[in-house]
């Protein structure tokens, strides 16, 4: 079996149709729609191949505008807004049947020597990875197996992902919880030594978990779910250097819950605790069955 990074790196290996024109293509899954980190990592890919390749993403914005089909193609229209001295801006927009699923503008940055920094240090010690369960692995502890369809998407998840604090199974133990959520990640093999693929891969990996913090207080995280929620918008900021397929600690909070509308962001930490990415989503929940 192919190994799931080697098959994410795949997926963000787009089909270049035109000068600004690329073709993604969408796993055949057994989902209601397209995972909402592979649109984004995908056109952050797009972007990204309409520039010299010398300037460093260093932030997206991008909204989420319809679900996406899985197993349909989706076209990634890319539009060369700015190449300034210093600064890169494309806006990408994705399509998929003829209609408009998702819009992002990214920015790139010439490499500078900075005149000073600062950084607020992390906001709790955790334990380290090796410490801790993996999330599949806690899963069939609890469940003592996974049902098969869980089976196969844990074989097919790119990422492996670490709780720092255990699973809550029961209402009981998530009623008064604060809304927050940390999770150590990393890809599950090499992604090579390309800079764009480690960015978009990690930007696959921030839509995975960051909503938890909006349900945490509310709900399981694993189980029958009471709410559906969809991502409306993403933002991302990249500060450093990183390695997608190498730990980093995924800090997540979510200052507010209202309108039906949760919003979340999430700071991410190397192993020494250097801020390498800042995110902030905002994610729409509604009552099943409402």
């Amino acid at each position: 079996m192919t190994n799931p990074a080697e098959l994410l790196v795949g997926l963000l290996d787009l089909e270049r149709i035109e000068v600004n024109i690329f073709r993604g293509r969408s796993p055949e899954e057994s989902l209601q729609r397209v995972f909402g980190g592979q649109v984004a990592g995908q056109a952050l890919v797009a972007a990204g191949r309409t520039t010299e390749g010398d300037r460093p993403v260093h932030s997206l914005h991008a909204y989420f505008l319809r679900p996406g089909r899985p197993g349909v193609p989706i076209v990634y229209q890319v539009e060369r807004v700015r190449d300034g001295r210093s600064f890169t801006t494309r806006r990408v927009t994705a399509v998929q049947e003829g209609r408009t699923i998702f819009n992002l503008t990214a920015s790139f940055h010439r490499p500078e020597e900075a005149a000073f920094e600062h950084q607020l240090p992390a906001a709790r010690i955790v334990p380290d990875p090796e410490e801790l369960p993996a999330v599949a692995d806690e899963v069939r502890e609890h469940l003592g197996g996974l049902p098969e369809a869980l089976e196969r998407m844990a074989r097919r998840q790119p990422f492996d992902i670490r709780y720092v604090d255990r699973l809550r199974w029961t209402q009981e133990e998530v009623t008064g919880a604060e809304p927050r959520s940390a999770v150590w990640m990393r890809a599950v093999g090499p992604l090579g030594d390309d800079p764009l693929v480690h960015t978009c891969a990690l930007t696959y990996a921030s839509d995975m978990t960051l909503l938890d913090a909006v349900r945490l207080p509310v709900e399981p995280l694993w189980g029958p779910r009471g709410f559906d929620m969809a991502s409306l918008d993403h933002a991302m900021w990249f500060h450093r250097p990183f390695r997608a397929d190498e730990w980093f600690l995924y800090d997540q909070e979510s200052p507010i819950a209202t309108g039906g509308r949760g919003l979340a962001r999430g700071r991410i930490y190397d192993r020494e605790g250097n801020l390498l990415v800042s995110v902030v989503q905002e994610g729409l929940f509604r009552r099943l069955g409402a």
